[in-house]
């Protein structure tokens, strides 16, 4: 029997299958950080082609933390109708929808006039410059807005939600002693470190309440020695399970310009392992997974208990479907 096409339950949500579509950036957003009608379009379509579970892409919970400039938000109330059509779209084919909030630190594109921000003064690059380090108003700030875009993103109809605590964005930056220097208590230690996350994990459960589901998306390794492991964010990780959190979506860098060793397909399945037996939660494995037998494989060895797609499903929404599934997976 195939693992891939059984059910699977996030906390009081029912998935229909293992296969989640990865969120994924359109560059399509309005100048004010609103969806588009190209959204519900878009999702919708996919939707229909017999995914389990639709992340929608980044969702800057701030201006100043959009990741790009055509990026879509949640950090004002006029964003909340234009996304009630994109919720509205996908669960018109029964499939539940989670939106991934995220503020970009040091890798954002702030509007003129507003700050880049992040936990120390260091640059990713020389393209994005020099941040200021965020003070303790700074961080409060964040820590609200993220409450904020969470009540939001239930007004909009969202069944779930994924901090983005990867990629280099502020989570990841607070996390990893690469980009945090800091020497108060959002520093040093792995608890200090984490100190932000498990604030904002706090915060959005406060505004969403009990039982709905919060999963968190986390990069397991920052590619360089002295950087984020397997071990150190299963630490963070089980600072934020009181908060609820259902899922741990793993995937990997991005704090740093610099590639993985090898991207072969499955390379971060080792990793997602490590991370589901160490803080026993559901995981979700992402990255090149696009073969039928290396996803069965995963589910059936224990790796993972869902699995991410991306790009496949951006180029041919139907990838999914039961009668399609022989030859997308096998080709």
């Amino acid at each position: 029997m195939s693992l891939t096409f059984t059910p699977f339950d996030l906390g009081p949500v029912r998935l229909k299958n293992r296969l989640v579509m990865a969120p994924m950036q359109q560059y399509r957003g309005a100048p004010d950080g609103s969806a588009t009608a190209y959204h519900p379009l878009h999702y919708g379509r996919c939707a229909e082609g017999g995914i389990g579970l639709i992340v929608v892409e980044s969702t800057a919970v701030a201006s100043n933390g959009r990741l790009f400039k055509d990026d879509i938000g949640l950090y004002a109330d006029r964003h909340v109708a234009p996304l009630r059509a994109v919720t509205d779209a996908v669960h018109a084919h029964g499939v539940p929808v989670f939106v991934q909030l995220s503020h970009g630190g040091r890798k954002s594109h702030p509007p003129p006039g507003e700050r880049l921000l992040a936990p120390s003064a260091l640059a990713f690059d020389g393209d994005y410059g020099v941040p200021a380090s965020m003070t303790p108003q700074d961080i409060a700030a964040a820590v609200q807005d993220f409450a904020d875009a969470a009540r939001r993103a239930v007004a909009a109809g969202f069944d779930g939600l994924e901090l983005h605590a990867a990629h280099g964005y502020l989570i990841h930056q607070f996390l990893s002693p690469l980009s945090n220097r800091r020497d108060d208590a959002y520093g040093g230690c792995g608890a200090g470190r984490a100190r932000f996350a498990r604030e904002v994990a706090e915060a959005v459960r406060a505004a969403v309440g009990p039982g709905f589901p919060l999963s968190l998306r986390v990069s397991a390794s920052d590619y360089v020695e002295s950087g984020l492991t397997p071990a150190l964010v299963t630490e963070a990780v089980e600072a934020l399970q009181p908060c609820g959190i259902v899922a741990v979506h793993v995937s990997s860098g991005g704090l740093l310009p610099v590639p993985p060793a090898h991207s072969r397909p499955g390379y971060q399945l080792d990793w997602a392992r490590q991370i589901r037996e160490a803080c026993g939660l559901p995981v979700i494995a992402v990255g090149g997974l696009h073969r039928r037998s290396l996803i069965e494989s995963a589910l059936a060895d224990g790796q993972a208990d869902l699995i991410a797609i991306g790009r496949p499903i951006l180029e041919r929404p139907d990838f999914m479907t039961d009668k399609l599934a022989s030859v997308a997976f096998d080709g």
